[in-house]
Protein backbone atom coordinates (compact mmCIF):
# COMPACT_ATOMS: atom_id res chain seq x y z
CA UNK A 1 0.00 0.00 0.00
CA UNK A 2 1.04 3.26 -0.89
CA UNK A 3 2.68 5.48 1.90
CA UNK A 4 0.12 8.42 1.31
CA UNK A 5 -2.95 5.82 0.92
CA UNK A 6 -4.69 5.27 4.48
CA UNK A 7 -5.73 2.04 5.30
CA UNK A 8 -9.83 2.01 5.53
CA UNK A 9 -10.50 1.36 9.39
CA UNK A 10 -14.09 1.45 9.50
CA UNK A 11 -16.88 0.09 7.02
CA UNK A 12 -17.11 3.32 5.71
CA UNK A 13 -14.13 4.71 3.21
CA UNK A 14 -13.72 8.02 5.61
CA UNK A 15 -10.35 7.98 4.53
CA UNK A 16 -11.06 8.71 0.87
CA UNK A 17 -12.91 12.06 1.53
CA UNK A 18 -11.34 15.63 1.17
CA UNK A 19 -10.14 16.67 4.61
CA UNK A 20 -9.49 20.64 4.70
CA UNK A 21 -8.28 22.65 7.07
CA UNK A 22 -11.03 24.83 7.77
CA UNK A 23 -15.37 23.52 8.36
CA UNK A 24 -16.79 24.64 5.35
CA UNK A 25 -19.22 26.96 7.57
CA UNK A 26 -17.72 29.91 9.38
CA UNK A 27 -16.74 29.60 12.75
CA UNK A 28 -15.77 32.75 14.74
CA UNK A 29 -13.73 33.73 17.66
CA UNK A 30 -16.61 35.18 18.96
CA UNK A 31 -18.72 31.51 19.44
CA UNK A 32 -20.16 31.93 22.97
CA UNK A 33 -20.81 28.84 25.55
CA UNK A 34 -23.88 27.26 25.62
CA UNK A 35 -26.58 26.63 28.62
CA UNK A 36 -27.48 23.03 27.70
CA UNK A 37 -31.04 24.05 29.74
CA UNK A 38 -31.76 26.32 26.96
CA UNK A 39 -32.02 23.62 24.27
CA UNK A 40 -35.73 22.96 23.23
CA UNK A 41 -36.32 20.00 25.45
CA UNK A 42 -35.27 22.27 28.37
CA UNK A 43 -37.56 24.64 27.73
CA UNK A 44 -40.08 22.38 27.42
CA UNK A 45 -39.66 20.70 30.81
CA UNK A 46 -39.95 24.18 32.31
CA UNK A 47 -43.39 24.70 30.30
CA UNK A 48 -41.99 27.60 28.37
CA UNK A 49 -43.21 26.29 25.43
CA UNK A 50 -46.83 25.62 26.54
CA UNK A 51 -48.83 23.30 29.22
CA UNK A 52 -49.04 20.25 26.88
CA UNK A 53 -45.55 19.68 25.44
CA UNK A 54 -44.55 20.05 29.28
CA UNK A 55 -46.93 17.05 30.15
CA UNK A 56 -45.96 14.71 27.50
CA UNK A 57 -42.19 15.26 27.77
CA UNK A 58 -41.45 12.50 30.29
CA UNK A 59 -43.82 9.89 27.85
CA UNK A 60 -42.93 11.11 24.33
CA UNK A 61 -40.94 8.36 24.09
CA UNK A 62 -41.69 5.65 26.47
CA UNK A 63 -44.89 6.08 25.36
CA UNK A 64 -43.74 3.29 22.64
CA UNK A 65 -43.07 0.45 24.93
CA UNK A 66 -39.83 -0.11 23.03
CA UNK A 67 -38.82 3.21 23.89
CA UNK A 68 -38.99 2.78 27.74
CA UNK A 69 -37.12 0.10 26.82
CA UNK A 70 -34.62 1.82 25.77
CA UNK A 71 -34.94 4.78 28.25
CA UNK A 72 -34.87 2.07 31.22
CA UNK A 73 -31.51 -0.12 30.10
CA UNK A 74 -30.08 3.55 29.34
CA UNK A 75 -30.28 5.01 32.77
CA UNK A 76 -28.09 3.59 34.56
CA UNK A 77 -25.52 4.68 32.46
CA UNK A 78 -25.84 8.45 33.44
CA UNK A 79 -23.75 7.06 36.42
CA UNK A 80 -20.96 5.70 34.04
CA UNK A 81 -19.28 8.79 32.30
CA UNK A 82 -16.34 9.12 34.56
CA UNK A 83 -14.29 7.90 37.45
CA UNK A 84 -10.95 7.49 39.46
CA UNK A 85 -7.95 7.63 36.95
CA UNK A 86 -5.04 5.07 37.50
CA UNK A 87 -2.14 6.71 39.63
CA UNK A 88 0.50 5.19 37.34
CA UNK A 89 1.02 5.54 33.34
CA UNK A 90 0.47 2.56 31.43
CA UNK A 91 3.43 1.99 28.56
CA UNK A 92 2.14 3.50 25.51
CA UNK A 93 3.92 4.49 22.29
CA UNK A 94 5.01 8.06 22.48
CA UNK A 95 3.30 8.86 19.37
CA UNK A 96 -0.25 10.23 18.94
CA UNK A 97 -0.91 9.46 15.70
CA UNK A 98 -0.27 5.32 16.94
CA UNK A 99 -2.61 6.54 20.06
CA UNK A 100 -5.40 7.74 17.55
CA UNK A 101 -5.05 4.45 15.22
CA UNK A 102 -5.49 2.10 18.36
CA UNK A 103 -8.38 4.29 20.08
CA UNK A 104 -10.47 4.01 16.31
CA UNK A 105 -10.11 0.60 15.97
CA UNK A 106 -10.97 0.27 19.38
CA UNK A 107 -14.05 2.49 18.42
CA UNK A 108 -14.73 0.11 15.63
CA UNK A 109 -13.99 -3.05 17.97
CA UNK A 110 -16.93 -2.29 20.06
CA UNK A 111 -19.04 -1.16 17.02
CA UNK A 112 -18.81 2.06 16.27
CA UNK A 113 -19.89 2.78 12.36
CA UNK A 114 -17.05 5.73 12.35
CA UNK A 115 -15.16 7.12 14.99
CA UNK A 116 -13.04 10.55 14.50
CA UNK A 117 -10.98 12.79 16.76
CA UNK A 118 -10.59 16.51 17.16
CA UNK A 119 -9.51 18.89 19.86
CA UNK A 120 -11.96 20.37 22.15
CA UNK A 121 -12.71 23.98 21.98
CA UNK A 122 -14.04 25.70 24.98
CA UNK A 123 -17.16 26.68 22.98
CA UNK A 124 -17.98 23.39 22.64
CA UNK A 125 -18.58 22.42 26.29
CA UNK A 126 -21.54 23.55 27.80
CA UNK A 127 -21.39 26.44 30.41
CA UNK A 128 -24.36 24.83 32.87
CA UNK A 129 -25.62 21.18 32.26
CA UNK A 130 -29.22 19.95 32.70
CA UNK A 131 -29.44 20.92 36.16
CA UNK A 132 -28.10 24.08 36.31
CA UNK A 133 -24.30 23.27 37.52
CA UNK A 134 -21.29 25.16 36.08
CA UNK A 135 -19.10 23.06 33.78
CA UNK A 136 -15.46 22.71 33.99
CA UNK A 137 -14.04 20.86 31.28
CA UNK A 138 -10.42 21.26 30.02
CA UNK A 139 -9.91 18.25 28.27
CA UNK A 140 -7.58 18.68 25.43
CA UNK A 141 -9.10 16.17 22.72
CA UNK A 142 -12.52 14.99 21.79
CA UNK A 143 -13.26 11.05 20.44
CA UNK A 144 -16.62 11.05 18.26
CA UNK A 145 -18.34 8.11 17.94
CA UNK A 146 -21.32 7.11 15.28
CA UNK A 147 -23.69 4.69 15.09
CA UNK A 148 -26.49 4.05 12.23
CA UNK A 149 -30.10 3.83 13.31
CA UNK A 150 -30.56 1.33 11.05
CA UNK A 151 -31.51 1.97 6.82
CA UNK A 152 -34.22 -0.70 6.59
CA UNK A 153 -36.04 0.11 9.05
CA UNK A 154 -36.04 3.77 8.31
CA UNK A 155 -37.67 2.27 5.23
CA UNK A 156 -40.29 1.10 6.40
CA UNK A 157 -41.23 4.38 8.61
CA UNK A 158 -42.61 7.17 7.70
CA UNK A 159 -40.14 9.20 9.63
CA UNK A 160 -42.68 10.48 12.48
CA UNK A 161 -44.31 7.35 13.51
CA UNK A 162 -44.01 5.03 16.43
CA UNK A 163 -40.59 3.36 15.94
CA UNK A 164 -39.10 6.76 15.54
CA UNK A 165 -37.72 7.68 19.21
CA UNK A 166 -36.42 4.16 19.18
CA UNK A 167 -34.34 4.67 16.04
CA UNK A 168 -32.56 7.56 17.79
CA UNK A 169 -32.29 5.57 20.95
CA UNK A 170 -30.44 2.75 19.01
CA UNK A 171 -27.72 5.15 17.92
CA UNK A 172 -27.71 6.52 21.94
CA UNK A 173 -28.08 3.34 23.72
CA UNK A 174 -25.11 2.29 21.62
CA UNK A 175 -22.94 4.72 21.57
CA UNK A 176 -23.30 5.38 25.39
CA UNK A 177 -22.61 2.16 26.36
CA UNK A 178 -19.56 2.38 23.75
CA UNK A 179 -18.43 5.86 24.95
CA UNK A 180 -18.91 4.68 28.86
CA UNK A 181 -16.14 1.46 27.47
CA UNK A 182 -13.46 3.58 26.03
CA UNK A 183 -13.58 6.39 29.03
CA UNK A 184 -13.18 3.61 31.42
CA UNK A 185 -10.47 1.84 29.56
CA UNK A 186 -8.11 5.13 29.06
CA UNK A 187 -8.44 6.06 32.94
CA UNK A 188 -7.18 3.07 33.54
CA UNK A 189 -4.34 3.55 31.28
CA UNK A 190 -3.93 6.79 33.48
CA UNK A 191 -5.39 9.40 31.30
CA UNK A 192 -8.26 10.89 32.38
CA UNK A 193 -11.58 11.07 30.37
CA UNK A 194 -15.25 11.31 30.35
CA UNK A 195 -18.03 9.92 28.24
CA UNK A 196 -20.54 12.34 27.09
CA UNK A 197 -24.03 10.54 25.66
CA UNK A 198 -27.26 11.10 25.68
CA UNK A 199 -27.83 10.49 29.32
CA UNK A 200 -25.17 12.91 30.52
CA UNK A 201 -23.72 15.39 28.35
CA UNK A 202 -20.95 18.25 29.36
CA UNK A 203 -20.45 18.74 25.47
CA UNK A 204 -21.84 20.52 22.57
CA UNK A 205 -22.04 17.65 20.18
CA UNK A 206 -22.25 18.89 16.42
CA UNK A 207 -19.34 21.40 16.56
CA UNK A 208 -17.25 18.18 17.65
CA UNK A 209 -18.75 15.81 14.74
CA UNK A 210 -17.88 18.90 12.14
CA UNK A 211 -14.65 19.56 13.50
CA UNK A 212 -13.85 15.48 13.79
CA UNK A 213 -14.58 15.41 10.21
CA UNK A 214 -17.53 13.11 10.84
CA UNK A 215 -19.94 15.27 8.35
CA UNK A 216 -20.63 19.16 7.76
CA UNK A 217 -23.74 20.91 8.59
CA UNK A 218 -26.98 20.32 7.27
CA UNK A 219 -29.77 22.70 6.16
CA UNK A 220 -31.56 20.81 8.66
CA UNK A 221 -29.78 21.99 11.51
CA UNK A 222 -27.79 19.10 12.02
CA UNK A 223 -25.02 17.30 11.01
CA UNK A 224 -24.52 14.98 7.71
CA UNK A 225 -21.95 12.47 6.47
CA UNK A 226 -21.98 11.43 2.94
CA UNK A 227 -22.46 7.69 4.02
CA UNK A 228 -25.11 8.13 6.31
CA UNK A 229 -26.72 10.86 5.56
CA UNK A 230 -27.97 12.12 8.94
CA UNK A 231 -29.37 8.91 10.30
CA UNK A 232 -26.89 8.56 13.09
CA UNK A 233 -26.45 9.43 16.29
CA UNK A 234 -23.12 10.60 18.24
CA UNK A 235 -21.57 10.01 21.92
CA UNK A 236 -18.32 11.73 22.61
CA UNK A 237 -14.76 11.02 24.58
CA UNK A 238 -13.13 13.84 26.27
CA UNK A 239 -9.93 12.82 27.26
CA UNK A 240 -6.34 14.37 27.74
CA UNK A 241 -4.82 10.60 26.28
CA UNK A 242 -2.50 12.54 22.89
CA UNK A 243 -4.29 12.22 19.96
CA UNK A 244 -3.70 13.20 16.79
CA UNK A 245 -6.93 14.75 15.05
CA UNK A 246 -8.87 14.62 12.09
CA UNK A 247 -9.55 17.51 9.81
CA UNK A 248 -12.74 18.52 8.85
CA UNK A 249 -14.18 17.05 5.23
CA UNK A 250 -15.48 19.07 2.20
CA UNK A 251 -17.88 16.76 0.10
CA UNK A 252 -19.78 19.75 -0.85
CA UNK A 253 -22.59 20.00 1.04
CA UNK A 254 -23.16 23.55 1.67
CA UNK A 255 -24.05 24.02 -2.59
CA UNK A 256 -26.49 20.76 -2.31
CA UNK A 257 -27.91 22.12 0.49
CA UNK A 258 -28.60 25.72 -0.43
CA UNK A 259 -30.69 23.83 -3.68
CA UNK A 260 -32.50 20.98 -2.28
CA UNK A 261 -35.00 22.10 0.11
CA UNK A 262 -36.89 18.59 0.98
CA UNK A 263 -36.32 18.17 4.50
CA UNK A 264 -37.32 22.11 4.85
CA UNK A 265 -40.67 21.17 2.90
CA UNK A 266 -41.44 18.06 4.63
CA UNK A 267 -40.66 19.36 8.09
CA UNK A 268 -43.65 19.23 10.16
CA UNK A 269 -43.28 21.24 12.41
CA UNK A 270 -42.44 23.93 9.88
CA UNK A 271 -38.87 24.33 11.76
CA UNK A 272 -36.46 24.20 9.11
CA UNK A 273 -35.79 27.11 6.69
CA UNK A 274 -36.39 27.29 3.43
CA UNK A 275 -33.66 30.61 2.93
CA UNK A 276 -30.15 30.93 3.67
CA UNK A 277 -27.71 30.81 5.78
CA UNK A 278 -26.76 33.16 8.66
CA UNK A 279 -25.09 34.13 11.41
CA UNK A 280 -25.92 32.66 14.68
CA UNK A 281 -23.50 33.30 18.11
CA UNK A 282 -20.34 33.74 16.01
CA UNK A 283 -20.83 30.83 13.82
CA UNK A 284 -22.47 30.21 9.90
CA UNK A 285 -25.48 27.90 9.82
CA UNK A 286 -29.52 27.69 8.81
CA UNK A 287 -30.73 28.26 11.82
CA UNK A 288 -33.75 25.92 12.60
CA UNK A 289 -36.76 26.42 14.94
CA UNK A 290 -35.83 24.04 18.26
CA UNK A 291 -38.56 25.32 19.95
CA UNK A 292 -40.65 24.40 17.43
CA UNK A 293 -39.13 20.89 16.57
CA UNK A 294 -39.19 20.24 20.09
CA UNK A 295 -42.86 20.89 20.65
CA UNK A 296 -43.59 18.94 17.71
CA UNK A 297 -41.39 15.80 18.79
CA UNK A 298 -42.90 16.03 22.26
CA UNK A 299 -46.45 15.92 21.12
CA UNK A 300 -46.56 14.09 18.13
CA UNK A 301 -50.07 12.29 18.34
CA UNK A 302 -49.50 9.45 15.58
CA UNK A 303 -46.01 8.41 16.74
CA UNK A 304 -42.73 9.06 19.05
CA UNK A 305 -40.84 11.64 18.81
CA UNK A 306 -39.48 12.42 14.92
CA UNK A 307 -37.18 11.95 11.92
CA UNK A 308 -38.95 12.88 9.26
CA UNK A 309 -36.07 15.32 7.84
CA UNK A 310 -33.37 12.67 8.30
CA UNK A 311 -36.32 10.03 6.21
CA UNK A 312 -36.28 12.21 3.37
CA UNK A 313 -33.07 13.70 3.53
CA UNK A 314 -31.37 12.46 -0.46
CA UNK A 315 -28.29 11.02 1.59
CA UNK A 316 -30.63 9.32 3.37
CA UNK A 317 -28.99 5.78 1.54
CA UNK A 318 -27.64 2.73 1.28
CA UNK A 319 -23.78 1.50 0.14
CA UNK A 320 -24.20 0.48 -3.17
CA UNK A 321 -22.17 1.78 -6.20
CA UNK A 322 -25.08 4.25 -7.81
CA UNK A 323 -25.42 6.21 -4.79
CA UNK A 324 -21.06 6.47 -5.00
CA UNK A 325 -21.29 8.17 -8.57
CA UNK A 326 -24.38 10.60 -6.88
CA UNK A 327 -21.95 11.12 -3.91
CA UNK A 328 -18.68 11.87 -6.57
CA UNK A 329 -21.29 13.86 -8.75
CA UNK A 330 -22.46 16.31 -6.25
CA UNK A 331 -18.51 17.30 -5.44
CA UNK A 332 -17.17 17.09 -9.28
CA UNK A 333 -20.31 18.17 -10.71
CA UNK A 334 -22.89 20.77 -8.24
CA UNK A 335 -24.42 22.52 -11.56
CA UNK A 336 -26.41 18.38 -11.40
CA UNK A 337 -27.58 18.88 -8.03
CA UNK A 338 -30.88 20.06 -8.81
CA UNK A 339 -31.29 16.87 -10.79
CA UNK A 340 -30.28 14.58 -8.48
CA UNK A 341 -32.46 15.73 -6.20
CA UNK A 342 -35.72 15.51 -8.72
CA UNK A 343 -34.06 12.08 -9.56
CA UNK A 344 -34.14 11.32 -5.71
CA UNK A 345 -38.29 11.90 -5.97
CA UNK A 346 -38.61 10.18 -8.92
CA UNK A 347 -37.42 7.35 -7.80
CA UNK A 348 -39.47 7.05 -4.84
CA UNK A 349 -36.98 7.66 -2.09
CA UNK A 350 -38.42 9.07 1.33
CA UNK A 351 -41.53 7.31 1.31
CA UNK A 352 -42.52 4.42 3.45
CA UNK A 353 -41.93 1.15 1.74
CA UNK A 354 -44.40 -1.65 3.95
CA UNK A 355 -42.43 -4.60 3.07
CA UNK A 356 -39.34 -3.25 5.94
CA UNK A 357 -42.51 -2.27 8.68
CA UNK A 358 -41.44 -4.97 11.29
CA UNK A 359 -42.87 -3.34 14.41
CA UNK A 360 -45.90 -2.83 16.12
CA UNK A 361 -47.76 0.00 16.48
CA UNK A 362 -48.61 0.49 20.29
CA UNK A 363 -48.95 2.78 23.14
CA UNK A 364 -49.10 2.75 26.69
CA UNK A 365 -51.40 5.07 28.45
CA UNK A 366 -51.90 5.12 32.02
CA UNK A 367 -50.02 1.75 32.50
CA UNK A 368 -51.28 -0.07 29.93
CA UNK A 369 -50.44 -0.98 26.16
CA UNK A 370 -52.93 -0.72 23.66
CA UNK A 371 -53.56 0.11 19.56
CA UNK A 372 -52.90 4.12 19.05
CA UNK A 373 -55.90 5.96 18.00
CA UNK A 374 -55.89 6.25 14.55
Amino acid sequence: MAKNVKKQLGPYPMEKLKRVDKPTIKITDNVKRFDERQHGFGRVMRGELGPIPQREMARFVPKFPLGAAFFKTMAPLAQAVDGEVAKTKAPLPDDPSALSQHIKQLGYFLRSDIVGICRLPQYAVYSHDATGKEVELDHKNAIVLVVDQNYETMLGSTGDDWISGSQSFIGYSNTALISCIIADYIRRLGYPARAHHAMSYQVVVPPLLVLAGIGEMSRAGIVLNPFLGTRFKAAIVTTDLPLEPDKPIDFGLQEFCEKCLKCAVECHANAIPSGGKEMYNGYETWHFDAAQCSKFRTTNPHGSACGRCIKVCPWNKPEGWTHDIVRYMVKRAPFLDKLIVKMDDAWGYGKQDQRYKWWFDLEEVDGVVKAPEK
